[in-house]
């Protein structure tokens, strides 16, 4: 699939059929993540693969009830040791560019899965605390986004984006 179909196509899925991720596919999807780049190439990110039922469960009670992410084959946990940026850069590492960084990561693992055909949703609303429970996260690693992934169970139309030529600017404002 070309990488412009793959950014145009991909969509937000909240509905997912029971079918596996397959191993080999998961790894792709990694493979692919990990392949972002990140400040300084300190790659801050950690993944938590959770297939489990009463796993995923924890997480949906900690993403507000978001019940989608227990229907999904697997959920990747997207973490960010905090210190492996800070050590380099400070505190703008540990404030701002290990979010960036999983930020990327996650982008690559959206288009890698829709392009082996399956469907993803990025998740941010959660409490952290609790999703670092569940995964039981060590200090300093911060868990920031949650992927679904799985078979999609339904195909959501395109949605309304404002034309670029409206949000670019020239030089200046």
């Amino acid at each position: 699939m070309d990488v412009f179909e793959a950014i145009k196509g991909r969509r937000s899925i909240r509905s997912f059929k029971p079918d596996p991720v397959s191993d080999a596919d998961l790894e792709k999807i990694l493979e692919a993540g990990i392949s972002a780049p990140s400040a300084g190439n300190c790659q801050p990110w950690e993944f938590v693969i959770v297939k489990d039922p009463k796993n995923k469960q924890k997480l949906v009670q900690a993403a507000r009830g978001q019940s989608f992410l227990a229907e999904a084959s697997v959920v990747i946990v997207i973490c960010a040791d905090i210190n492996r940026t800070a050590s380099r850069y400070g505190e703008r590492g540990r404030n701002l560019y290990c979010i960036q960084d999983t930020a990327a990561v996650a982008q690559n693992i959206h288009l890698a899965a829709y392009a082996l055909g399956y469907g993803t949703c990025w998740v941010g609303a959660f409490d952290e605390n609790a999703v670092a429970a569940a995964i039981k996260a060590p200090p300093g690693v911060r868990p920031l986004i949650m992927i679904p992934i799985g078979k999609p169970g339904e195909t959501p139309k395109p949605t309304p984006r404002v034309p670029w030529k409206e949000r670019v600017h020239r030089e200046t404002f």
